[in-house]
């Protein structure tokens, strides 16, 4: 049972490959339904005086994908922030700068997923009469126009091909928004990947 939680040291002593693969283990974890055992009132207890998060997760609000437990990871181990669409704005981008430079996580992920409502509502052009929805489905279109294809969210292929091109997108604005994010990357103190969950078995691929 792990009891012991993310300290600063282990923060600094990880690279950012370590942490990336210490993901994907813990998602392969997950898929097998063999999730390590925590003693999360003793990680409570340890993370009260502080948190050195070995990255940042930046996910839809889907509720079919609770990162966490997707990744296998315990109390103080990840930020996650979360916004159907996993699309950038200012809040989002704040907190990707607050988490890397100023918490000393090494590892961006945007998070995609399969079958993504918000990606399907853009690609329909949903309308409910809100203007905060139509905003953040907007955001989603510029990864419908870079998909070749009649523009169809009953499409599997076509829908997940615009949902990683979504993300893939997302990760290029972030590093067009942020000089921070833009800096800790060209020094080699922090890394950006783009993955995609699958909704069917709980697997998690990355990108290229």
């Amino acid at each position: 049972m792990i009891s012991s939680v993310m300290t600063q040291e282990s923060q600094t002593e990880m690279t950012t490959n370590e942490i990336l693969n210490d993901l994907l283990e813990g998602n392969r974890r997950f898929v097998k339904n063999s999730l390590n055992l925590r003693n999360l009132p003793a990680q409570v207890k340890a993370t009260t005086s502080g948190q050195f998060p070995k990255a940042v997760i930046l996910s839809c609000i889907d509720s079919r994908v609770p990162v966490e437990l997707v990744f296998d990871q315990g109390i103080g181990d990840i930020f996650v922030a979360r916004v159907a669409g996993n699309v950038e704005n200012e809040d989002v981008l704040g907190s990707i700068e607050y988490s890397v430079g100023v918490a000393g996580s090494k590892l961006i992920m945007v998070l995609g997923h399969e079958s993504c409502g918000a990606v399907k509502s853009a690609v329909k052009k949903l309308d409910v009469g809100s203007e905060n929805v139509t905003f953040l489905l907007n955001q989603i279109e510029p990864a419908i126009l870079s998909i070749a294809g009649e523009r169809d969210y009953k499409d599997k292929n076509y829908l997940a091909d615009v949902i990683k091109s979504n993300v893939k997108l997302t990760i290029e604005d972030i590093r067009k928004r942020s000089a921070i994010v833009r800096n800790l990357e060209a020094e080699g103190k922090i890394q950006i990947v783009g993955a995609y969950y699958n909704l069917h078995d709980g697997s998690v691929s990355l990108l290229e």
